[in-house]
């Protein structure tokens, strides 16, 4: 911790404030990250940006959810939750057959892209009652969430950050300052034993997937992150920053991304899947396997855009990289 509580006016306690708090308003606030001009794409690269493939793989799972609704559920809708400017939608129509109906959706508290498809509807939340896929990219990884961390005393507290330059400070017990209910998850789902280890508390994004699943009224939610489960949780927490493609300080002023892992498993209710990206686009038929040698003797333009595909493929599977994030797929109803 860099500073401790204790003496200050009211002016400098107006300072502090929780991780939560001094997120939501250096991301969505006026002026803040996610309000820019340049967008996500100007400060890290997602599945989405590194290939078309990915792109393909959702239309692929949105044809087969649609072949599984009842009759009664009309056009299957796609709905792309936390859907930065636009790019997986735009993606996705493009790779669905010609002839395939769909209603899109694209859900993000930014304002809508110039110039894109007007086929997409823009909403600052999921729409209510429709059947098909629910489909949450790297979003739950900027629902905001407040952080923990162990006192000397063996205490978790709240952890104070200062938002003009990212200085951190222990305040109340979690308990006290969060209530029981972030208490309670955290025991459950994160719990800290020794002095200095740390965690973000998840229970509002637990809360976001569950109220974004309970929107469809058939179909399946698909969230895909990086992401941790109960038995492999980073002793000292994940928050970071990203600014202009590297990590950076998290400071929440406005001037960078502010992100942390998400602990996906306690977001699944029963019945749910978790599974790896690898495996995931593998099922859906991006596996990243090199064409045959003898295809470069036969076609080469052919190889080369094979290989080059398959060069794609490799990057959204590498177990290390992008093939280590995790999706949870839920079942709907």
């Amino acid at each position: 911790m860099n500073e401790e509580p204790g003496g200050e006016g009211r002016s400098e306690r107006s300072e502090w404030r929780g991780w939560r708090e001094a997120t939501e308003t250096a991301l969505y606030g006026p002026g803040g990250f996610y309000h820019r001009p340049e967008g996500p794409a100007g400060h890290f690269r997602t599945s989405v940006h590194a290939s078309g493939l990915f792109a393909s793989a959702v239309a692929r799972l949105l044809t087969e959810t649609a072949r599984s609704l009842p009759p009664d559920a009309g056009v299957p809708a796609f709905v792309d939750v936390g859907a930065g400017r636009g790019e997986l939608l735009t993606g996705v129509l493009a790779a669905l057959p010609p002839d395939f109906p769909v209603r899109a959706y694209g859900v993000e508290r930014a304002a809508r892209p110039e110039g894109l498809d007007p086929r997409i509807e823009w909403l600052p939340e999921p729409p209510d009652g429709v059947s098909g896929l629910l489909f949450a990219n790297e979003w739950l990884d900027n629902v905001p969430v407040d952080v923990a961390e162990v006192a000397e005393d063996g205490v978790p507290r709240l952890v104070e950050v200062r938002a003009a330059d990212g200085a951190e400070r222990l305040g109340a017990p979690v308990a006290d300052a969060l209530g029981d209910a972030d208490a309670h998850w955290l025991e459950r789902w994160w719990p800290l034993r020794e002095p200095g280890e740390r965690a973000e508390i998840g229970r509002p994004r637990d809360e976001a997937w569950a109220r974004a699943a309970a929107t469809l009224r058939a179909g399946l939610a698909v969230a895909v992150d990086y992401a941790h489960t109960v038995d492999s949780r980073p002793s000292f927490g994940s928050l970071t920053g990203f600014r202009e493609g590297r990590e950076v300080r998290p400071v929440p002023d406005g001037s960078c991304d502010i992100t942390a892992h998400v602990a996906l498993d306690a977001c699944a209710p029963p019945g749910t899947e978790l599974i790896t990206q690898r495996e995931a686009l593998r099922r859906l038929g991006v596996s990243g396997e090199r064409p045959p040698l003898a295809l470069a003797s036969s076609d080469p333009a052919a190889y080369v855009r094979a290989l080059s595909g398959a060069g794609e493929a490799a990057e959204l599977t590498a177990p290390g990289g992008l093939g280590g994030f995790l999706w949870l797929f839920q079942r709907v109803p």
